[in-house]
């Protein structure tokens, strides 16, 4: 086992259990959740798609820990997601955005490190 792949168990896993979290959360509508998606403008409708996408992620990276392209592909997707995070915190002028950012970059980091370990 390589130093590479030791990281990404880390960091993967560190993520799998925020996004799990937070799907939770997302799921079940909790208050202090939907209060940050009504100050962002993210549409009702939109939170099981964002709970199922986040649910993916976590799911993605810790596959990935046994099949290296599904580890790629959802550390991608989770990228993404937080860029997207980010870019809808901007949007209305919402500048609390560390663990969003936060987030992208282990997401980022989850990404490097699966690559190099494969």
């Amino acid at each position: 086992m390589t130093l590479m792949f030791i990281g990404y168990v880390v960091v993967a896993a560190l993520v799998a259990l925020v996004l799990s979290a937070s799907s939770v959360l997302s799921f079940t509508r909790n208050p202090k959740v939907m209060g940050n998606m009504t100050k962002l403008g993210v549409p009702d409708s939109w939170l099981p798609w964002l709970a199922t996408a986040k649910a993916a992620g976590a799911v993605g990276l810790l596959v990935g820990l046994a099949v290296p392209f599904i580890g790629v592909a959802a550390a991608v997707g989770v990228t993404l997601y937080f860029i997207g995070a980010v870019i809808t915190h901007l949007r209305v002028k919402d500048y609390d955005v560390a663990p969003a950012v936060v987030l992208g970059l282990l997401a980022v980091a989850a990404l490097v490190l699966r690559i190099a370990s494969a």
